[in-house]
Parts: C-alpha cells; structure tokens; sequence
C-alpha cells in the first residue's frame, strides 16, 4: 500500500475523533484493515501518525484510545523573583539584528555578510585539515596559538610607520570572537560603574558589552570626518574617563572612516589624559574604496588597545578575534579572558589560521571589494529612487552598511512593522545610540542575501515611509 492509503486513512479516523469522548477506544486493527480495505503496515503506519500528533495514545495489551486533552499546571517561579532580586544592571533588549526572519523576506536588517561572500572553498578545507590535525585533540594555551598570535602581530606589524616598534606574537591574545573580548576589555581597563568615552553612535555590542559589565557610557558625537578631538578632549576633562572606545575604519553603523591625520589628533588627545583607545577594526577586510589605516600602528606606548575580527570575513562558523595590548593592560585583558573561557578552541583557531595563510585569501578579498562596491551601488541607486526622502549621510568607502537620516517625526517601530509586514526587514537605528538617538535612522546591510530583491526592497521601504508620513 501507498502512503496515500495510510493518509486516507488518517482523514478518515480524524473525523471519527472528532466527535469521539476523550478516552474512548478505537476499533482493533483487524477491525480496521477490514473497513478501509488496507493491509495492517498501512493502518498501523495511521496509528503512528495519529499518535506522533497527540490525537490517540497506545496502552500496551490494552488498545488504542482517544487522548484526553489535559490542561497542563501552570509553572510557577514567583520565587525566583525574590531569590534574584533587582538586576544590578538593566541589560537593552536583544539586538534586532539577530533575529531570524522567513527565508522569503528581502533582508536588511542583519550585520553578517552572506554566504557567496565568504571564502566558503577555503573554510571547509581548513576545518577538514584541522579535524586531522593536532588542533582537534589537544587544549592551546591560554593566549591562543603562536602560529595565529604571530599573523595577528604581522598583520598590524606591516603597516607600522617606521619609528615605531611594531607589536610581538606575546603581545596578541586571540578570543573567541570580538563581543566576548569587548566585555572582558571594559571589565579589566574600565570595571562596574566607571565612565567611558564611547563614539555616538557606536556599535550595539559594544553598548549591550558595556551594560553588561556595569561600565557607564558617556558619548562622544562622531561624523562622516571621525570625533571632533577638541569635544573629545572636553569630555577626558569632565567625566574622568580613562578609556575611550572607537571604530576608525567603516564605523558600524555608518560607514564613517576618520578623516587622514584624525587617528594621531585623537591619539594625542588620549596620550594627554593618560587614557587607553579600545580601536575596534571588525571591518579591515571590508574597503572598498580605501584601505583601512589602522590607528594602533602609531602607538608603541600601550595606549591603544587593537581589537581584530576574522567572524565575518572568514565565517560566522568560525568565531576568531584578536586583541593586541602592550603593558600590565595585556596581562589584566588575559587573566579576564582565562577566568571567562579558559582557551579559544584550537580546531576554530587551526581553521582560521589555515584560511588566512593560504593563496586563496588574497584574491578572495580583491573579489570581495568589488563585489562589495556593486552591491553597495546597487542599494544607493535603489534608495534614491524609491525613497527620496531618505539622506545618505555618506557614501562609505568600506564596511557593510548604510546609515539613511529619515524625516523628523518619522514613527520608526511603525516603519519597521509596516516594512516587515510587506516584506522587508529593516534595523531601526535606536540601538546604535549610547543615549538618546540624535534622529529617526535606519541601518541596511549591503551585504545580505538576494541582491536582485534589493530595488524591490528599497521600493517597499519607500512606500511605508509615505504611509508613515501620511499619519
């Protein structure tokens, strides 16, 4: 018999229950074989079915009966409430960032590049040789593999002006992705309750990490040009910060690259204060139309404090960060680190290390930016058209996203219904401000899936923003 039989018989024994009490027996499977004409696979093939949807239970020796429907006991952790008592900090609700959304959705919303940008040739081979390897069975040390340390340091090393000491392997301690070294970072050079300078706006990890450890968050305004250093020098003065964190290269969410000469004002500035600059460069291997100039390649004193991410370049599978410290701050950075995770898996470590040494990663990247330039245009182009009113504060020269300014007075969780609702999905640009956002934003990643739905997307977003304005 055909699954077709074993259906058939399904419909038909779903309206005898639904008129059947709770707990009444069902004919024997003799008796049904008989009725529908079927052979026993066929209706025991129903039963099963019946079962697996909780419509019918089986007691052994017995029969087969109706499920009585029971009302499951509500839990109760009322006593949780008094045992955990008052969050000692109140953490901003999940980024939407990472949500997941229907797969037939035009997609804006997320940070993470798609998977025909990743080097996914390249990844799998580099998991299949390190599962070989050593890596897949022995525990690295503490600060990462010296093979990844090294290339950490180079990388940073190469671009080094001369006159200045380029960092050492022992100088770099890899991390499990960059989030998690971000919270170890404030806890170890800021700590619960102490200030920090923090451009505005600025990544929302960066804002949920400093929550999360109690650190509290003064911004500093930042444009298409980088932090005025006088504003930022003001604000050292005023709050007695000691640590100022910064994206200089393709700032998420704008895009915004420091203006050449911005870094050693800035550097200055800190130098001035005795501070530290947490530089987070999670893009430098997302220019398109630049190169990214690190600021820590003018520092040999330990003020800056480099953080370098290969989640999104290499693979989001593939979680591997690093931090490159000088100083007592380095040894502060790793003890908080051992104490979180003792080590960073040396399979992940081994894998990332093969993908970034091997020939392929070179030209992975020179087809990465211009991949990254079509679709980057393509968006613009679409957004100008169907959406008008909405202002590009800049054209980004690298990065993933686009910052729109959109009309005052804009209802943005509306928008973002009323987009999601037709078919797009949008990341309100709240979550980027430290405090109160400076206007109605929204971020979109150019990066995403489906590039061709993107002037469909743009024309939806367009035609929500006019019913919003219309209210």
């Amino acid at each position: 018999m055909t699954n077709d039989s074993s259906l058939r018989i399904v419909v038909a024994l779903k309206q005898w229950l639904a008129t059947a009490a709770p707990g009444a027996r069902l004919p024997s499977t003799r008796s049904l074989v008989a009725e529908y004409r079927a052979s026993p696979v066929t209706v025991q093939q129903a039963l099963q079915t019946l079962t697996a949807q909780g419509l019918i239970e089986s007691r052994p020796g017995v029969g087969t009966f109706v499920r009585a429907v029971r009302t499951a006991r509500p839990s109760d952790y009322g006593w949780q409430t008094a045992a955990l008592r008052s969050p000692q900090t109140v953490l901003p609700p999940s980024s939407g960032t990472m949500r997941n959304v229907p797969h037939e959705a035009i997609t804006f919303h997320s940070g993470y590049p798609d998977r025909e940008l990743l080097p996914e040739r390249l990844v799998r081979a580099a998991l299949t040789r390190a599962a070989r390897g050593d890596a897949a069975l022995h525990r690295p040390p503490a600060a990462g593999l010296q093979e990844l340390q090294t290339w950490f340091a180079h990388e940073l090393g190469s671009v080094t002006p001369a006159g200045f000491t380029p960092p050492t392997p022992s100088d770099v301690i890899v991390l499990p992705g960059s989030q998690s070294g971000l919270s170890s970072i404030f806890r170890a050079l800021v700590g619960a309750g102490q200030p920090m300078l923090i451009e505005s706006p600025s990544y929302w990890g960066a804002i949920l990490a400093a929550a999360q450890t109690g650190v509290r968050l003064i911004p500093v305004p930042s444009g298409s040009d980088g932090p005025d250093p006088v504003q930022l020098d003001r604000a050292f003065e005023e709050s007695g910060a000691r640590v100022f964190y910064a994206q200089p290269n393709y700032s998420n969410p704008t895009g915004a690259q420091w203006a050449p000469g911005r870094g050693e004002e800035i550097l200055a500035v800190v130098r001035r204060h005795g501070a530290f600059l947490v530089e987070d460069d999670w893009a430098h291997d997302f220019g398109i139309t630049s190169d990214p100039v690190p600021v820590a390649a003018r520092d040999d004193a330990g003020h800056v404090v480099y953080v370098r991410s290969l989640t999104k370049s290499v693979s989001t599978a593939v979680r591997i960060a690093a931090v490159i410290a000088r100083g007592p701050a380095r040894e502060r950075i790793l003890a908080h680190r051992a104490a979180e995770s003792m080590y960073v898996s040396g399979l992940l470590q081994a894998a990332a290390l093969d993908v970034v040494t091997q020939p392929g990663w070179s030209s992975h990247l020179r087809s990465l930016r211009q991949q990254l330039q079509s679709r980057r245009d393509l968006l613009v182009n679409s957004m100008r058209e169907h959406v008008p009113d909405a202002h590009l504060e800049l054209l980004p020269k690298g990065g993933l996203n686009l910052w729109y300014r959109l009309p005052d007075g804009t209802d943005l969780p509306r928008l973002s219904r009323d987009c999601e609702d037709a078919g797009v999905v949008i990341a309100a640009g709240t979550e980027w401000f430290p405090a109160e956002a400076a206007g109605p934003y929204i971020r979109l990643n150019f990066s995403g899936p489906n590039p061709g739905a993107y002037p469909a997307g743009a024309r939806l977003i367009g035609a929500a923003l006019a019913r919003n304005g219309a209210l």
